[in-house]
């Protein structure tokens, strides 16, 4: 039979636990209230100029081995426009495994065989055919799987940055910059707003054209998701999924898309970058379609392989690979 001691003992270890497990429930309350209330102001915040689009087919492969390939595509959705217009298509990849984010810039001047259709830069399949006839000629000219799309109208972009940097993003503008834009950029460091840091990543009428703007799409996602390393930027995560909600159509589930976006965002590590076509691996010509880039195929696709991966020897990409086993058994 316990003894009076061991009784209050008993007594007071009950009452920890309950104030703790009370403490967890507020605190628990209490996140999630904020996370609401942000994610409803972020709502109220953003003003889509056009609604997205919810209904394009998409025919993926399922994931494999943890590695997720994003196809991610800026669109200008405007009022009184059946199509959107898409100059920015970047094939975005996160290893679940290794928590290593990359992201591959296609240019859109890339001259390639659209399926079903004539040769054209690659922009004009999503044109013709939305993201699924874009991930099959991404499919058919570098023979790369794309698992889920997701369609950001740029108004969007401008609310993300204005949520998470107030004050703006840091950069280095290096010349002036004003053509088709909607804003005019002085050289020099400088803190840009939403609209300023886009027309910055948009800005392609000088010497080095697409390019340049390449360059610069892919140092304006690093510098944005360096904001989010910070615990100011990971706090704003709930009001940022709020905002851009609107202005945002993806075939990923949201609990997948809030997961990725947020091991992503809050990955410390660099974000790996590659542009297509690599150097060495395209001629600059004309034809009926205007200034195209023709491709060395067999040179960008095995570069792009490479950098996701994805290559031969990979099991995360050999569609075959219980068959190359058994191959290899029945050998041994």
């Amino acid at each position: 039979m316990p003894s009076r001691i061991d009784r209050k003992k008993q007594k007071k270890k009950g009452n920890f636990l309950k104030k703790t497990l009370l403490f967890l429930v507020i605190m628990f309350i209490a996140v999630a209230g904020y996370a609401a209330i942000e994610y409803y102001r972020g709502l109220q915040q953003a003003e889509p100029s056009k609604e997205m689009e919810s209904d394009y087919e998409f025919n993926a492969e399922e994931p494999v081995e943890g590695k997720y390939n994003v196809l991610l595509l800026g669109v200008d959705a405007r009022e009184g426009e059946n199509n959107s217009r898409t100059d920015t298509i970047m094939i975005a990849q996160y290893d679940t495994d290794t928590d290593q984010a990359k992201l591959v810039s296609i240019m859109r001047d890339s001259y390639v065989e659209i399926p079903g259709y004539k040769d054209n830069k690659i922009n004009a399949a999503f044109f013709h055919g939305g993201p699924e006839l874009l991930r099959q000629t991404i499919k058919e000219n570098f023979d790369i799987d794309i698992h889920y799309y997701a369609l950001v109208d740029f108004k969007g972009f401008e609310q993300i940055v204005d949520t998470v940097a107030p004050e703006g993003i840091e950069m280095d503008v290096e010349k002036r910059m004003s053509t088709n834009i909607g804003v005019t950029l002085e050289p020099g460091v400088q803190k840009l707003n939403g609209k300023e840091l886009l027309g910055y990543a948009r800005f392609r009428h000088d010497a080095r054209g697409d390019f340049a703007r390449v360059e610069r799409q892919q140092e304006v996602v690093s510098k944005v998701k360096d904001e989010f390393t910070s615990l100011y930027g990971i706090s704003k995560l709930p009001k940022v999924i709020g905002t851009i909600q609107p202005y945002i159509d993806t075939n990923m589930k949201t609990l997948t898309a809030v997961g990725l976006a947020k091991d992503i965002m809050t990955n410390k590590g660099e974000i790996e970058t590659l542009k297509i076509p690599v150097e060495g691996g395209f001629t600059e010509t004309s034809n009926s379609a205007g200034s195209i880039l023709q491709l060395d195929f067999e040179k960008n696709t095995q570069a792009l392989q490479d950098f996701l991966g994805l290559g031969p020897g990979s099991n995360t990409y050999t569609d075959n690979s219980e068959t190359d086993e058994e191959e290899e058994s029945e050998e041994s």
